[in-house]
């Protein structure tokens, strides 16, 4: 079949063969004859299959034969981000330039002023995200009730991210008479209850079964140690060298975290995710088309709006938690029949989540080793062992693992904080030897009191029976300070005789907490 076949206008159909399309894709051949015959339609297809031309062509041909009041929008695109607005808004905009119909987008993250004035100018069809496209309907700069036609793109994403509220606030605004169009790359039964409660006697399209991916995506995996997932990135990044890879985190943080280690290793990298502002996440989209930044370090919610022509490599640094999001990731490549490679990195940890996503494709992901990074692959010669690596921990040998624990450091205290760490030299036991700081004292306090037991603060008064000051203590629980009469007077109390010399190389006995200070 040709877009000859299916009843659009001239027009249109030079733009279609100036973007270079030649023949619709499956999602198109079905979708817009029916769209063109007036009935609602619930589609499910993969990203990357033309959804959005296949509403959008049929929904342009029917708004250029007639001419509404040119102030408010006759139809209504809702997108779940973004990225995904400006793609759809920028795909709408070349086809309805060819029939005099006015288009434009709003979405949040910028201010809405430009945006207020575009809408006083007038428009035909609106490109909204669903807070952005409520902020103006509650400020009364939009008014939705002359809408004929409302698209739903990537509806199933727009409910993961909680805009259910939003949806309903938003149909409440709208007039029933009219039709209503729901792509989704999934069919969950939040999907279904959404399409029953919105559409009239739908045509179900289904291009692929049960959200398996693209087949124009070749999908990897490569098993491999959470501490080897980034030195196998590298090694996949420098065998592609110049072309531009896609890599997928699971959250913010380590998309930032990810990108700083590529940078460092000399690697052009940006991020892309929902904390970047809306122009410099623009911009960055804008240079990794262009072949200025190689690298893209982006999250799911920037998954669903990529749409890059041309893109060859994703991969998932990441396991996502969810396995609609993986369909959604290595959807951004293989794209409009181009063929593209997903290769996903899975540690032992992630292992239920790989198992939920092959149950999900209702197929088995092919698991490829990569010599010296994954767990099912040899070692090169020259690495002697690599802890994590099954095959590294049953060949290496003992002296080795043995050594590589010994290196392994140990965890110090912050300086300023906590107890300081005792030195297991010079710890005292039953039979053990004292510091040297406490012989020293032992040997200064010989000419003490010879059976005193000085303990508790200093009072710096003589003491009545010889006169003499006693020790410079400072009361803070036990101390080495006794001398070797002193020691006798505790022999004693250990059931020595009371003036008995003690030996040469006696060792001190501590004395237990509670006792009552020395007799004075």
């Amino acid at each position: 079949m040709s877009f000859d076949q299916l009843g659009l206008r001239v027009e249109l159909l030079k733009a279609i063969k100036n973007k270079g399309y030649e023949a619709p894709t499956a999602i198109q051949a079905q979708a817009i004859p029916v769209i063109l015959a007036g009935r609602d339609i619930l589609a499910r297809a993969q990203t990357g299959t033309g959804k959005t031309d296949a509403f959008g062509l049929p929904m342009v041909e029917i708004l250029g034969q007639t001419r509404g009041n040119r102030h408010h929008p006759r139809a209504l695109i809702l997108t779940p981000t973004r990225e995904l607005a400006l793609q759809v808004g920028e795909s709408i905009k070349t086809y309805a330039r060819k029939v005099s119909l006015r288009c434009t987008v709003a979405f949040g993250g910028v201010r809405i002023e430009p945006q207020i004035a575009r809408l006083q100018r007038g428009i035909d069809i609106l490109v909204a995200t669903p807070g952005r496209l409520l902020d103006l309907a509650n400020q009364n700069h939009l008014n939705l009730a002359s809408i004929e036609f409302l698209v739903f793109d990537e509806a199933d994403r727009m409910l993961d991210l909680g805009f259910s509220g939003e949806i309903n606030a938003i149909l409440d605004l709208l007039p029933t008479e009219r039709r209503t169009m729901l792509f989704s790359a999934t069919y969950t039964p939040q999907i279904k209850a959404l399409a029953a409660k919105m559409l009239i006697r739908p045509e179900y399209i289904e291009i692929t079964p049960d959200t398996a991916a693209a087949e124009a995506v070749v999908q990897k995996l490569h098993m491999v140690n959470k501490d080897n997932k980034l030195p196998l990135l590298l090694h996949l990044i420098e065998k592609k060298p110049g072309e531009r890879i896609l890599v997928f985190a699971r959250t913010r943080t380590w998309a930032n975290r990810l990108t700083d280690k590529l940078a460092a290793h000399g690697i052009s990298v940006a991020a892309l995710h929902g904390s970047k502002s809306q122009s410099l996440r623009k911009r960055t989209l804008e240079e990794f088309k262009d072949g200025k930044i190689q690298i893209l370090v982006a999250t799911d919610v920037a998954a669903r709006g990529l749409d890059i022509s041309n893109l060859p490599f994703v991969v998932n640094y990441d396991i996502p938690n969810s396995p609609e999001d993986y369909v959604h990731r290595i959807g951004r490549t293989g794209r409009a029949g181009v063929k593209g490679i997903a290769v996903s990195l899975v540690s032992p940890e992630e292992h239920n989540l790989l198992l939920a996503i092959e149950t999900l494709l209702r197929q088995k992901i092919p698991v490829e080793a990569v010599k010296g990074f994954t767990e099912d692959s040899d070692l090169p010669d020259f690495v002697l062992y690599r802890p994590g690596n099954l095959k590294s921990e049953r060949n290496a040998p003992r002296e080795i693992k043995a050594l590589v624990a010994k290196k392994t450091p140990a965890k110090l205290p912050v300086q300023g904080r906590g107890k300081k760490p005792k030195d297991t030299k010079s710890e005292s036991t039953t039979g053990g030897k004292k510091n040297e700081k406490s012989d020293a004292r032992t040997e200064e306090g010989k000419n003490s009191r010879p059976d005193s037991k000085p303990r508790g603060r200093n009072t710096g008064k003589p003491d009545t029976r010889t006169g003499e000051t006693g020790p410079d203590s400072k009361g803070r629980g036990r101390r080495n300070e006794r001398t070797e009469d002193s020691r006798a007077g505790a022999d004693k109390r250990g059931g020595n005789t009371r003036g008995k010399a003690a030996r040469p190389d006696s060792r001190p006995t501590q004395p237990t907490r509670g006792r009552s200070r020395g007799r004075g």
